[in-house]
């Protein structure tokens, strides 16, 4: 593919890692969060992290949809599925992440609920026109990313008259959940991870822009460079954040000129606001009930909105004790450090959501063997 080659020139990475090492002062230790999932992958891919001095370090953040999705709407997916002449569609990284009892997605088809995987909202438009007597539902999920394609869906749907198609909606969004990272007390029920600076998403940001996060860099005191997902992106933001912090700057700084604006995409902006608004509340993973943190459908289209017909109301459910999940995905536990990683806990056998989303940081450590070198560098230090 046309650049993508010239994003992913190691020499090139080594020489900005080199500026990195060469500007961060010796006294002073760095730790920046990447909020995506995506970022977080490329940095595991990548090795980009031996490339750091030891004083920067990179912390994983709660940006990966499946992952911070609680259990509870998961069962509820599974209860919907379960019900007579029901089809639920969903994307596939959905259907292996575990619900209350170890139940999922997966296991209630092999059950005989009908779910079908989906590579778009337009495949369960096309399900709901094909079969009209089965109740078709769309399990949402996704950031600011993934929320235009749902609204396009229901607005077709309610321009062609669809009686039997609803969603589920499970979009949350991004800066609530910055704020939620930044502003979580230091207790023992809740510490707070030190986050120096935050490489903001890239694909979010193509949608919302990168005026959102203004307020909340302002308020904390924090700088956000938004960057893409290719390695000398990835270097480039963190040279960003350290200079930035090296000259007591919290700006809002846009590294991935080339595909995100301030504005962001204002045709995207006014489909998500004619369908959706704000929920008072959502329950994420890891991060608690957060206010203002979600999307749920407007009145003008309560006829496609499967709460509203199938009348559910969520049940909050425990997670797995033994799961770090919650812990990783704010940021204060590396996977490796989960005990159930490795062992119990594969992509094969997931015990959590972290291990099961290709966005998962979970899943990027044991992909790429980073779980390795932690596992040999911990051999090594006993050893001496």
């Amino acid at each position: 593919m046309r650049h993508i080659d010239e994003y992913r020139d190691g020499t090139l990475a080594r020489a900005i890692a080199a500026k990195i090492a060469g500007e961060a002062m010796p006294d002073r230790h760095y730790q920046f969060m990447e909020f995506c999932g995506g970022h977080t992958h490329a940095i595991s891919r990548y090795g980009i992290e031996d490339l750091l001095p030891p004083n920067v370090q990179m912390v994983h953040g709660p940006g990966c949809p499946v992952c911070v999705l609680p259990i509870g709407r998961i069962d509820d997916a599974i209860s919907l599925a379960m019900r007579p002449g029901v089809t639920l569609c969903t994307y596939a990284d959905l259907m292996r992440v575990p619900a209350s009892g170890g139940a999922s997605l997966l296991k209630a088809k092999a059950a005989g609920a009908d779910i079908r995987m989906v590579y778009s909202t337009l495949d369960v438009i096309r399900i709901a026109e094909a079969e009209p007597c089965r109740e078709v539902v769309f399990f949402a999920i996704g950031f600011e990313t993934t929320t235009p394609s749902t609204a396009l869906a229901i607005r077709l749907a309610h321009r062609k008259s669809l009686t039997n198609f609803t969603v589920f909606c499970n979009h949350v969004l991004t800066p609530p959940a910055i704020r939620a990272i930044l502003d979580t007390p230091d207790t023992a029920e809740g510490a707070r991870v030190r986050v120096d600076g935050f490489v903001g998403p890239a694909h979010v940001s193509t949608v919302i822009g990168t005026k959102p996060y203004e307020s909340v860099s302002a308020e904390f005191r924090k700088p956000v460079v938004v960057a893409g997902f290719e390695p000398l992106d990835v270097v480039q933001a963190i040279l960003m954040l350290v200079r930035q912090v090296n000259d007591g700057r919290f700006e809002v700084e846009n590294q991935y000129i080339r595909a995100v604006t301030a504005e962001g995409n204002l045709i995207a902006q006014r489909e998500i606001a004619e369908v959706f608004e704000l929920r008072a509340a959502f329950e994420w993973r890891g991060l608690g009930e957060l206010p203002a943190s979600a999307l749920q459908i407007r009145d003008a289209y309560a006829d496609l909105d499967a709460e509203r017909r199938f009348a559910l109301e969520t049940v909050s459910a425990a997670d797995n004790p033994a799961c770090e999940c919650g812990d990783i995905l704010r940021g204060l536990k590396k996977p490796a450090e989960c005990k159930l990683f490795g062992t119990v806990c594969s992509p094969e056998s997931p015990m959590g959501s972290c291990m099961v989303s290709p966005e998962g940081a979970c899943a990027a450590h044991w992909t790429y063997g980073r779980f390795r070198d932690i596992a040999r560098a911990a051999s090594t230090q006993a050893a001496e």
